[in-house]
């Protein structure tokens, strides 16, 4: 079967999901009535975002993913084919893909997200092939279905090939996962809930040294994003935009990621490309409306004004002498 599967760029395995984007004047409160400005029906989901966004960028892109046999399904699909990403669907029957309801706030961006996904949604590994992940220069994953993922992973860890991991939670099993993950870069708040220490300085450390992992960090919103690399903290501030909607951000900071990793980067490098196709993405509407050109992102990089620092570089250093 290798020799018919073409070799890649990058292949995604993990979440799509279907948004339905309600842009709002204000947020409602409890118990009113809010007269919304504008709905959109728009695809998502984190890894698939993410190939979509490489795609964009002129990588060979691969995405495997499981959706219902209904119209956001077929919605995926088609959003996909539109890409140029070779994806590899597994169809639950008789159900719902994975859908969202997302608010924005008109007067920051912000959003509030309601979700639901049907159990029979869950990517299991025996829907995986080996060759669809072993046939590409990176493999990137989500923590939702870590089976399917921890099994990508470890093949692609024989391999060779580097693992990038955009988790948000502590999912059954993303323990397992993160044996065989590269580069770990999470939510803020997933560090702690796996090394039992709010402090980032303390939870990172302790993450890579209990995984193995060459990085782990951690994306803080407005604040940028913080690592660690084994030796020392590195730290890239936000580029200060107005967003329009943040959804999807954290989705594209981790396909930056992975495609500076791949064009050979140095890391302070990697962060800031990542940080400012992040910033680029809150100006379009949905997860995928502010996917920008290399152009202007790379524009971004070298212009783009920054928002204040949340770390300062003798933090920074005194943080790493004491680990």
């Amino acid at each position: 079967m290798t020799e018919s599967i073409p070799m890649v760029d990058i292949v995604g395995v993990g979440l799509n999901a279907t948004d339905t984007v309600i842009r709002l004047p204000h947020f409602p409160a409890f118990n009113s009535k809010v007269e919304f400005r504008i709905s959109d029906v728009l695809p998502g989901g984190q890894v698939a975002s993410a190939m979509v966004a490489c795609s964009k960028w002129g990588l060979k892109t691969r995405y495997v993913g499981k959706i219902g046999d209904d119209s956001f399904g077929l919605l995926q699909r088609h959003a996909m084919e539109a890409a140029g990403v070779e994806a590899h669907w597994t169809v639950a029957q008789n159900c719902q893909s994975q859908s969202s309801y997302i608010l924005v706030d008109d007067g920051t961006g912000e959003r509030t997200v309601l979700w639901k996904r049907d159990p029979r949604l869950e990517l299991f590994s025996a829907e995986v092939h080996k060759d669809w992940v072993v046939r590409s220069r990176l493999l990137h994953v989500d923590g939702h279905d870590c089976t399917a993922a921890a099994a990508a992973a470890r093949w692609a860890r024989e391999a060779h090939i580097p693992v990038t991991a955009d988790i948000d939670n502590r999912y059954q099993g993303v323990e397992a996962l993160l044996e065989n993950v590269d580069y770990a870069v999470t939510s803020r708040e997933f560090p702690a809930r796996i090394a039992g220490d709010e402090d980032l300085f303390v939870s990172l450390p302790r993450m890579a040294a209990r995984f193995g992992c060459r990085l782990v960090g951690a994306t803080l919103g407005v604040d940028g994003v913080l690592v660690w690399d084994g030796a020392e903290f590195h730290y890239a501030p936000a580029f200060d935009v107005k967003p329009v909607d943040t959804t999807g951000a954290g989705d594209i900071f981790h396909a930056a990621f992975a495609f500076s990793l791949l064009r050979g980067d140095a890391l302070p490098q990697i962060l800031d490309f990542s940080c400012a196709a992040a910033g680029l993405a809150c100006l379009g509407l949905g997860a995928r409306g502010g996917i920008s050109t290399l152009e202007e992102v790379q524009a971004m990089v070298g212009s783009g004004p920054r928002r204040p620092a949340a770390y300062s570089r003798e933090r920074l250093t005194a943080a790493g002498a004491a680990t």
